[in-house]
């Protein structure tokens, strides 16, 4: 029985669930809908790499003899909704069945388990198996869920896929390397040469297509030159594998003014939304090690961002969701500032930050969580707006990648369900993995005055402030011994600065 097979915007893979036992008949729908570049105002570029990689990938299938009816966004009669264009293609197709790969996010995946009934015929929603970890099988791991911890789970998973495994030891005797990955970047080091990919006449048509209809959503779209097919994806990761890899570990934490890409590898777009599996990524960073030309401090650190961290974090959100969103245990209610839109502030590292997410749709972990996230935790803002910000700005961001992130990691608004204490840093942290300070107007060595760095007196402050909450904690313990012996007047001093630099913050809420 011939079955219709929507593959979505992150489903770009032809190793997909949905499409792997393709019978005659069959038809391949791809649509590019309103309703998800709309539901939040996506970066521009984010949806200019999805749509274009998305074209790219109908092609790739017709060229193989698959039957695919691509919608475009200006398509007559595009319905703008994933769920009106299933059954556009029903109706045209003359098709009673449809087989789909189930959802990276809770609410299409609500809308695609609604379909058997909307729609009057089966629907078969299956696994996606390009994750590493089943669903079903983090669930048992986790158990009651006293005891999630990343590092517990990222061993079952190095012995489960066996990725750096001697047997039943850790390859070089440690799981991890990460005390060896804190490194900032020596004056003048040179960055290996990426390569670019510029647009091809498909891509032109997708850049001018978002300049019209969202030419008024954040962000840039100059130079674009990200790859979009299959082809320069895995061109991507063996330039980063030989090139960029072997220096990834021990500087993956640092920043630099002007380098947002530095020896990273840039994949996590391409791994999002399909274009390269994660296991495929694994292998070829384990494969670069074997043959001696990449360290294993770079390797396992590679290896665990994507089958620790990116495993788990996709783990979490399945089990905790759809509460999870909600969550504000430190009870942040602050707006976000305008600047988070337009990068006008003195702060250079903010601005540094949030002007590189603006013209790339990309910053590095690092300044996503201890320069960006560091700011919202001490500035108290509201988890939703934050929330809501990382997944407009971040070509990579997807709700299930986003939302723990942002909710556990960041802002330890989940009460630390799977992070064991707020990651809360003042300006000697960035000063210590950065240059950002050097061409700052505000004095990273100040905690009070006129000059100090706000991200001083804001750190004493969101201490102060969460005490009651955060003081028993253990691995705060040293931190609260350190506030209880500060001068008295010292600490009024610098929680009176952070009220007056909060408070002059605008926040309209527009951009």
């Amino acid at each position: 029985m011939p079955r219709l097979r929507p593959v979505l915007g992150d489903q770009l893979s032809r190793s997909l669930s949905s499409l792997s036992d393709l019978q005659r008949g069959d038809v391949v729908l791809m649509a590019e809908v309103a309703d998800e570049a709309t539901y939040v105002r996506h970066h521009q570029r984010k949806i200019a790499f999805l749509f274009s990689a998305m074209r790219h990938f109908a092609a790739d299938l017709g060229a193989e003899g698959v039957s695919v009816d691509y919608v475009t966004l200006d398509a007559a009669g595009n319905s703008g909704s994933f769920t009106g264009e299933v059954q556009r293609a029903l109706a045209r197709h003359a098709l009673d069945g449809v087989v789909v790969t189930e959802a990276g996010e809770w609410r299409v995946q609500q809308m695609l388990e609604g379909w058997q009934d909307t729609l009057g015929v089966p629907v078969d929603i299956r696994p996606d198996d390009r994750f590493l970890c089943p669903r079903d099988d983090f669930d048992a791991m986790a158990g009651d869920g006293r005891a999630l911890l990343m590092e517990n789970f990222y061993r079952r998973m190095r012995r489960h896929t066996g990725y750096l495994m001697d047997g039943e030891h850790p390859v070089g005797g440690r799981w991890n390397y990460d005390a060896e990955n804190r490194e900032p970047m020596p004056a003048g080091m040179a960055m290996p040469d990426r390569p670019t990919y510029p647009p091809d006449a498909t891509t032109e048509e997708v850049l001018a297509l978002v300049r019209e209809r969202f030419g008024n959503h954040f962000g840039r779209l100059d130079a674009f030159d990200y790859p979009v097919t299959r082809k320069q994806a895995k061109g991507y990761l063996r330039w980063f594998v030989q090139e960029a890899l072997p220096s990834f570990g021990s500087y993956q934490d640092a920043m630099v003014e002007g380098q947002p890409l530095l020896f990273h590898s840039h994949l996590s777009a391409l791994i999002n939304c399909g274009l390269l599996l994660p296991a495929e990524c694994c292998e070829a960073a384990l494969a670069a090690y074997g043959k001696g030309d990449a360290p294993l401090n770079a390797v396992e650190g590679f290896v665990r961002q994507i089958i620790g961290w990116r495993e788990f974090i996709r783990g979490i959100y399945w089990r905790e969701m759809p509460s999870y969103a909600a969550r504000n245990a430190l009870g942040a209610h602050r707006p976000l500032p305008d600047f988070f839109w337009t990068g006008a502030t003195e702060l250079n590292c903010m601005a540094q930050c949030i002007g590189e997410t603006r013209d790339n749709a990309y910053a590095h972990h690092i300044q996503r969580l201890m320069v960006l996230g560091n700011f919202c935790l001490l500035a108290g803002l509201d988890p939703r707006q934050v929330q809501e910000w990382y997944l407009v700005v971040y070509h990579d961001a997807y709700e299930w990648v986003e939302m723990p992130n942002v909710v556990g990691m960041i802002l330890h608004a989940d009460d630390g369900l799977f992070a064991t204490k707020p990651y809360a840093a003042s300006g000697n942290y960035i000063n210590r993995m950065s240059d950002y300070c050097e061409n700052c107007r505000y004095d990273v060595k100040q905690r009070t005055g006129d000059d100090a760095c706000p991200f001083n007196y804001l750190y004493w402050d969101f201490m102060a402030r969460n005490a009651g909450r955060l003081r028993d904690n253990r691995r705060m313990t040293r931190t609260y011994a350190t506030l209880d012996r500060m001068d008295k007047t010292v600490v009024a001093d610098m929680r009176a600065s952070a009220r007056t630099f909060l408070a002059a913050l605008p926040s309209s809420g527009d951009y």
